[in-house]
């Protein structure tokens, strides 16, 4: 302490109470008026996406009576599934400032190849052709190495165990299938990292590069107009086209609230016995009455008989569903629980502060391009299961647009370091609403469907940039 320094029994006890403790809002309506001043300042979050899916659920219920119908809401979430997870995907890419626009297609591909090891009883030697295969197997040999060499030693790993599998024809098993896809994903994101983060080769122009080879793959493997089909296989096929056990579905969500509860009350209580900011109990206490409350009504609706006949009953919460969930949660914890969550918001604000603070900004730019496409791998599982197959123009449209818009109308920044895995969800279902909601209304043409998403999406990345510029103006 120096001269100058006054001690901290010297300053008045108001100054000194500030120093005391990291004060936040105290109660709920001090934390609704922090909220408030966030949004006034450009901050919405996923207030926007809310707001429009409130809208497009006032216009489509008044434009079609089916659309509120039970059976109509369980088909929404299952065409969001797919976007879902890929949008989740690209929330990590878009966090470091970047782009993947190959994404959609490296799911064909990845799906393509686990159709094809199950059709053929996990021999994709016989499916692709010995040269075909030998090339596949020596590129994901190298991008082990690539891992390796960069400390990444989960996609490393993940990759090596996709090699095993092809090479000890494994693939008839359908979980095996399944993992084959996620690490033929995890291989590709290896390289597109690698090209990016380590050679510098702008993400654009490598992703679509890729974009395009990853078509002449999918018109390789499967042939011009064809697919492979996938229906057949129970594991797969369940996924988008099966359904949760009533019971179960309840047990599942009593479960969740319960330890949503427990975890954000423990942390918002042990937060504010250390003298940090934390929310205000009550605070926490209404989020979680909420979701339970959104949530529940959700799995009601979804757990009541949907068939149109007498003969046979259809109800459940969709596998997708809880498969999306799961995803949600898993990513969520590792961007906000652990350090290398920190460390992607740092490199997405700051490449130069990041660098300068000691963070491997190269590796941790390869790792968001390699979740991008492990998840674009997950996400082909899921579309195949949707369609029943895999056709040659698999990811090959708006699937990679949508998954972007998703992220962005959710409240993801084009620009990086601002965004939430939750965006990737509430966008992918604004998304899925629009054609969900204008097919259902007579004497819409289809090209509607693309002129409002553009739409929406344009809305989205306006508000974007100019949420950007205000702080800056400011």
């Amino acid at each position: 302490m120096t001269p100058t320094t006054p001690a901290i029994r010297d300053i008045p006890d108001a100054d000194a109470q500030a120093f005391s403790e990291d004060v936040g809002p105290r109660n709920v309506v001090e934390a609704f008026r922090a909220y408030v001043d966030r949004v006034r300042g450009g901050e919405g979050g996923a207030l926007p996406a809310v707001l429009g899916a409130v809208v497009l659920v006032v216009i489509f219920a008044n434009a079609s009576d089916v659309f509120l119908s039970k059976g109509n809401f369980a088909n929404l979430l299952q065409q969001a599934a797919q976007i879902s997870v890929l949008g989740m995907g690209m929330v990590f890419v878009l966090l470091i400032g970047e782009i993947d626009l190959s994404a959609g297609t490296a799911g064909g591909v990845c799906a393509a190849g686990m159709a094809l090891a199950l059709n053929d009883d996990g021999n994709l030697r016989a499916s692709l052709g010995t040269g075909v295969f030998v090339v596949l197997m020596l590129i994901m040999a190298a991008t082990v190495v690539l891992a390796a060499l960069s400390r990444l030693w989960i996609p490393a790993a993940i990759v090596a165990i996709g090699i095993v599998i092809a090479v000890a024809q494994l693939g008839s098993t359908q979980l095996l299938a399944m993992f084959l896809s996620v690490a033929v994903g995890t291989s590709i994101g290896v390289l597109i990292g690698f090209l990016v983060a380590r050679i510098g080769i702008p993400s654009f122009i490598v992703t679509l590069a890729l974009f395009l080879a990853w078509q002449g793959a999918l018109l390789t493997f499967i042939g011009t107009g064809a697919a492979i089909p996938t229906r057949r296989f129970d594991l797969v096929n369940n996924i988008e086209n099966g359904y949760m056990p009533v019971v179960f579905a309840w047990v599942v969500w009593g479960l969740s609230i319960a330890a949503y509860l427990a975890v954000t009350a423990h942390r918002a209580i042990s937060r504010r016995r250390a003298g940090l900011s934390a929310e205000p109990l009550d605070l926490v206490l209404v989020r979680v009455a909420a979701i339970a409350a959104v949530t529940g009504l959700a799995v009601y609706v979804l757990n009541q008989d949907r068939s149109r006949t007498v003969f046979a009953k259809i109800q459940g919460v969709p596998w997708s569903v809880l498969l999306v969930a799961v995803v949600f949660v898993f990513w969520t914890l590792i961007l906000t629980r652990t350090q290398y969550g920190r460390f992607i918001y740092a490199v997405g604000g700051s490449k130069a502060a990041a660098r300068r603070a000691g963070i491997d900004v190269a590796r941790v730019r390869m790792s968001c391009f390699i979740i991008c496409s492990g998840m674009a791998g997950l996400a082909g599982i899921i579309g195949a299961s949707y369609l029943g197959g895999v056709p040659s123009d698999f990811g090959k449209n708006t699937d990679v647009l949508y998954a972007v818009g998703a992220a962005v109308i959710g409240g993801t920044s084009l620009f990086g370091g601002r965004g939430k895995i939750r965006d990737a969800i509430i966008g992918a279902i604004v998304i899925a609403m629009i054609p969900n909601g204008l097919n259902l209304i007579k004497n819409i043409s289809s090209a509607y469907v693309f002129l409002v998403t553009g739409l929406v999406l344009l809305v989205a990345a306006g508000a974007d940039a100019l949420s950007r510029r205000r702080p800056a103006e400011d």
